[in-house]
């Protein structure tokens, strides 16, 4: 039997890229699929395309950031296939500034769309979602890329949104996990930085599978996936040692950091982020 056999997903920005690779291969797995994209003939192509392979499709169109088009794709779901059992967050744009020359207007729609749009989308899931799974898109820019803060802030705060919603919803049976991929779409094309990688459609199946059962015990987790590799990312966390000193002044800190404290490289340096 098909691994998302008997399952109705919602997957934003499927219309293409990633999403669109989501999308197919999710409906091969035997899923219902709710093609979001806020350009509505797109995703009526990817509909009609999953529709034409003998899947099953509908179109969700509407712009993730506005709640009540949130509300609707999840209505949508549950109208046409009787329920809800995943959520792919997929919806974002990106693109490249210096800091001090980045444009508000720009700023703010970004953090509209990748922020709020996971936030309202998921808001909206977990209202009807009884059990079942819920993938973020994630990435390790959120570590904070030169020349894209804006970007690199929206995917720490889907990081955030990751582990509280996991840590929240375990005991109502619904996973949520964060997907940090390297593909070359047109996303990774807005980054001035990215050297070409292979499509959409490698990343595809780490999707299916965390929607799907078989993942039953993976959740609250950052999974990077790029270029035939594969590990989970580990979470913020103390770093030893820890002083603990019932005065502290401007001197004793200073005399921690010098003697005591071991500093690392920032993480953007330990993982080339911006290089």
């Amino acid at each position: 039997m098909a691994i998302l056999a008997g399952k109705a997903v919602v997957i934003t920005g499927a219309g293409q890229g990633l999403g669109r690779a989501f999308a197919a291969h999710a409906a091969a797995a035997g899923a219902a699929v709710v093609v979001n994209d806020v350009d509505e003939p797109l995703a009526k192509q990817v509909a009609d395309l999953i529709t034409l392979r003998g899947g099953k499709a509908v179109v969700g169109a509407g712009p993730v950031q506005d709640p009540e088009q949130a509300e609707a794709m999840v209505d949508t779901c549950t109208a046409a296939f009787g329920r809800i059992d995943g959520l792919v967050n997929n919806a974002g744009i990106r693109y490249q500034a210096e800091l001090g020359q980045d444009d508000p207007g720009r700023m703010r729609e970004l953090i509209e769309i990748n922020v709020l749009g996971t936030l309202y989308c998921t808001n909206a899931a977990v209202q009807t979602m009884r059990r079942g799974s819920i993938v973020n898109l994630g990435s390790v820019a959120m570590v904070g890329q030169p020349t894209a803060l804006a970007y690199s802030a929206s995917k720490g705060a889907v990081a955030s949104i990751t582990a509280g919603a996991a840590a929240e919803l375990q005991d109502k049976g619904i996973r949520v996990n964060a997907v940090c991929p390297v593909a070359w779409t047109r996303m990774s094309a807005a980054d001035t930085k990215a050297v070409h990688s292979g499509p959409p459609e490698t990343i595809a199946p780490l999707v299916t599978y965390l929607l799907s059962d078989r993942a039953a015990k993976v959740t609250g987790q950052l999974i990077r996936f790029a270029n035939g590799r594969l590990h989970v990312m580990g979470q913020t966390s103390p770093k030893e040692p820890v002083l603990d000193s019932d005065e502290w002044d401007v001197e004793s800190i200073a005399e921690a950091f010098d003697r005591q404290l071991e500093l690392e490289d920032p993480a953007w340096v330990r993982w080339g982020v911006g290089r």
